[in-house]
């Protein structure tokens, strides 16, 4: 490998691709668990979602497109929903939200989780009772606050000191009595299976359980007895694809649980894993079901308990990810199509960075077919790119596509669903794209793509 003086990125240069990735032997094939359930080949060999072809979304709706087929989303909450028929199942707003989002998860009967003032408006405004909302973040505003104690907010999630003061002081004022869940920082990091407490507690999420500040934090709410201290939460990390970390995490924190007891006489009654239950991006990507999930959660947190003599809590998780990022893909209209010296096939469609950050961001990987037709040429190794005015605007870093990709060809990118929109920018001004689902053959805008108009409305110069 040699250095690229335009980053890492670059760095792998050479016609191979990563080990993972083979050449396939029809590179018009889709790989099952990288696409929505909806999503099938016409005879012609476009691609089509709940039976509408996306020739046909490209034309009404322009590209870029985000596409969302709705009853795969709806399955995958129902999926979660009978693995852990007996707990609550939040769905992580982060992840994506929109008005018909919310519309949607209520309908399934789910909860949901917001992190900012803005995400608790959607929220309201699709429809989700306030009571069966959970608020995260570390640094919620006093108004942020305030509009939560007012909306009556099912439970809100504390991450310092200083929000406990807030929330305490805003509590007393309204003589409300709001049930709070405490942050804890356990110090597991999933992403590389390192579970050294002093390792990943330096973040800024949430209360140090080796340093003491967890069993302080919730020794002072039990103590000032004006907040509802239901219990406590751990999150250690995303695209997780085994359970160990959560072992590890639950040991900890029922550990804590059991110390509090011990300090105090109670048993707080519930306990929230958080989420980040990983999504198939690539071939080599195998996510557990939402069975072996629970199984395999249930089992860590009953034998926790019977270690520590605990009651088992109420148990609560927050899946973002693994419900919308399955259930959309991105469509794209190729624009040039540039081969490097050998080096590399570069394909340049019509979005970007602007419309998903996390391949420059996290040094995510995605996959990608051609979709408006299918292709009798053999399979080229290519990289497909945005329009923007960076060296690291990339989509999909390595993939095999047609070799006869051309000018006007669609290009669609599946596992799109999850934080691609929710961190969608205008870098270089380029409006934000839309959002359209799909059900039954049948197409609806849910978020319009931005204008020119959009970008300078704000621009009051």
């Amino acid at each position: 490998m040699r250095a690229h003086e335009a980053g890492a990125l670059h760095g792998d240069i050479g016609n191979r691709g990563p080990a993972w990735l083979r050449t396939p032997a029809d590179v018009n094939a889709l790989v099952p668990q990288l696409w929505p359930g909806n999503v099938a080949r016409s005879d012609d060999g476009a691609l089509t979602v709940a039976g509408l072809d996306v020739r046909d979304i490209a034309a009404e709706f322009g590209t870029p497109v985000y596409v969302l087929d709705e009853d795969d989303l709806r399955s995958r909450c129902r999926d979660f929903q009978a693995a852990f028929p007996d707990e609550d199942v939040y769905y992580a707003g982060k992840a994506f939200l929109c008005r018909a989002v919310v519309r949607m998860i209520v309908e399934e009967g789910m909860f949901l989780d917001v992190c900012s003032g803005g995400e608790l408006a959607v929220a309201l405004a699709g429809g989700m009772p306030p009571e069966r909302i959970g608020f995260h973040g570390n640094n919620k505003s006093v108004a942020e606050l305030s509009r939560a104690l007012d909306v009556g907010v099912g439970r809100i999630i504390v991450d310092s000191f200083h929000e406990i003061e807030r929330l305490t002081a805003l509590a007393r004022e309204r003589g409300v009595r709001p049930r709070v869940l405490i942050r804890v920082t356990v110090g597991v990091e999933a992403h590389t299976h390192e579970f050294i407490a002093t390792a990943h507690e330096d973040q800024k999420f949430g209360f140090s359980l080796a340093g003491g500040a967890a069993l302080t934090a919730a020794l002072r709410v039990l103590d000032e007895d004006v907040l509802e201290l239901r219990g406590l939460h751990s999150h250690i990390g995303s695209q997780i694809f085994d359970t160990s970390g959560f072992e590890v995490s639950a040991r900890r924190v029922l550990a804590l649980q059991a110390q509090i007891r011990d300090a105090r006489g109670v048993e707080l009654p519930e306990l929230d894993l958080g989420g980040g239950f990983g999504i198939a991006y690539t071939s080599q990507d195998d996510p557990a079901t939402p069975n072996d999930l629970a199984k395999r959660l249930r089992k860590i947190v009953d034998s926790e308990c019977a270690a520590e003599r605990l009651v088992t809590p109420h148990l609560s998780i927050e899946p973002g990810r693994a419900i919308v990022g399955p259930a959309v893909f991105t469509l794209y209209e190729v624009g040039t199509v540039k081969d490097v010296d050998g080096i590399r096939t570069y394909v340049s469609v019509d979005g970007g960075m602007s419309d998903n950050i996390r391949t420059a961001l996290y040094d995510a990987s995605y996959s990608a077919t051609l979709a408006s037709r299918a292709s009798a040429a053999g399979p080229m190794l290519a990289r497909v790119v945005g329009k923007h005015c960076e060296s690291g605007d990339i989509v999909v870093k390595d993939e095999f596509l047609p070799a006869d990709v051309q000018p006007g060809d669609l290009v669609a990118v599946p596992g799109t669903g999850a934080y691609c929109r929710s961190m969608a920018s205008n870098y270089n001004h380029v409006p934000r794209p839309g959002v359209v689902a799909v059900r039954n053959g049948r197409a609806r805008l849910i978020v319009r793509p931005e204008t020119e108009e959009d970008l300078l409305a704000l621009d009051v110069g």
